[in-house]
């Protein structure tokens, strides 16, 4: 039996020889290079440094983009994302009777008879009023009447007790929910508060909850640090009208609050005469807005870490035609044992590349560390994009292959015999 003999063509030796070859300049370019490096490491060390800071800041500027984003669009949602408040804002006076048109708690329930959308309502009364506490204590607080379902509708957080509900509304029980600061103040705690009695204009009261907004809006929403909230029907009593200050709205599906909302105005605008004015608000125009002002901050802020990285990269491209100046017999001995012209440029434009980004995974590592770190040691934890650290390594490379090109090129042009005689 005569064995069989594989031969390969003469086109794929060649292929698999070129193969080889290649390989073997690839290696040995990535050995010089950190022979290179191993022979001058203060020099690498300090022109990795600038891509160090800017790859660095690249991923924290993304990130304190994302953090501000986020915070701003919390914010907002934590007031209510789905919310809808209508106020009055005067106009009337033009009228022959002269009184302000304002709303009332009619104009909601002709909303919840015409607007379908909507989950949650409740009207909200203002007082101010001087209350008394036991001992004699006196205090300025606001007062608001409002429905039980305000607390849905507001994302109200319940921290002791409970909120009034529909049997105390009907029932015109006498009870009260306190704000955090308000129970902390008057009484030492939250817990502390529950069952403890003020009186209104000499009515007792009851406190059976406290509460905080779900995020702190620095007194810009109707609740004030020091604020009690009474059931609507109750605080009618004291106001003796039917007027309201604002009314709220909450509906289920976010992407038909503006269609809810233009339904809610025409609804109340056709209540009431055509010269008053209501604001009828709600806030995915603000959450949108707050997204777009946090891009524009982060673009301005990365062109800024461009910059950084500009600069790294003219140092990179200033250290390398100084290395290829003082390695020129270096090149000139490569070229006469028969390194070609894209051998020469492909080492050098290696170590530029390398260079940049070995800075860059260093930068890198650098700005995760601090908010993982802030991650680690408190309750807050700050978003991390890794599409940051995908930017931040690729434009370390970009940065390498941008500004070594020219020094490699340089170096890839020397004419072999000059460079053998140059001393």
């Amino acid at each position: 039996m005569v064995p069989t003999v594989h031969t390969h063509s003469p086109v794929t030796f060649a292929r698999t020889l070129a193969s080889a070859k290649k390989t073997m300049v690839i290696s040995e370019i990535i050995h010089l290079a950190l022979d290179s490096f191993r022979a001058n490491k203060v020099r690498f060390a300090l022109t990795a440094l600038g891509m160090v800071m800017g790859s660095a800041s690249v991923i924290l500027v993304v990130t304190i983009g994302l953090t501000g984003k986020q915070y701003a669009i919390n914010l907002i949602q934590g007031i209510g994302a789905n919310m809808i408040v209508a106020d009055y804002q005067g106009g009337s006076m033009a009228a022959a009777d002269g009184d302000p048109d304002f709303l009332t708690k009619d104009d909601l329930n002709a909303v919840l008879q015409q607007v379908p959308d909507i989950v949650a309502s409740s009207p909200m009364l203002e007082m101010h009023d001087r209350i008394s506490f036991g001992g004699g204590h006196v205090k300025d607080i606001l007062i608001l009447g409002v429905s039980p379902e305000y607390r849905n509708v507001r994302n109200l957080i319940l921290l002791s007790g409970r909120f009034f509900d529909d049997q105390d509304e009907i029932s015109h029980a006498k009870v009260a929910v306190v704000t955090e600061p308000f129970a902390k103040n008057m009484f030492g705690s939250t817990a502390a508060a529950i069952n403890k009695s003020f009186s209104i204009d000499g009515i007792p009261f009851t406190i059976i909850g406290t509460f905080k907004e779900r995020v702190y809006t620095f007194g810009m929403s109707e609740v004030a640090d020091q604020t009690i909230l009474i059931p609507d029907p109750v605080a009618r009593y004291f106001t003796g009208t039917d007027t309201v200050k604002q009314l709220f709205f909450s509906v289920g599906d976010y992407n038909d609050i503006r269609s809810t909302r233009d339904a809610i105005a025409k609804v109340i605008q056709s209540r009431h005469r055509a010269n008053s004015t209501y604001d009828v608000n709600e806030y995915t125009a603000l959450v949108t807005t707050a997204a777009q002002i946090a891009d524009i901050l982060t673009l301005v802020l990365l062109l800024v870490s461009a910059v950084t990285l500009a600069v790294s990269g003219v140092g990179i491209m200033n250290i390398m035609l100084a290395t290829v100046r003082s390695r020129i017999r270096e090149i000139g001995i490569r070229k006469a044992v028969g390194a070609t012209y894209r051998e020469i440029q492909l080492q050098f434009l290696t170590e530029a590349i390398l260079i940049s980004l070995s800075g860059g995974l260093v930068g890198t590592f650098v700005g995760l560390a601090l908010p993982f770190s802030v991650g680690m040691f408190t309750d807050y934890r700050i978003p991390v994009s890794w599409w940051s650290v995908v930017i931040s390594l690729g434009t370390a490379v970009l940065v390498g292959v941008l500004f070594g090109t020219l020094p490699a090129t340089r170096a890839a042009q020397m004419d072999p015999v000059e460079a053998l005689k140059y001393e």
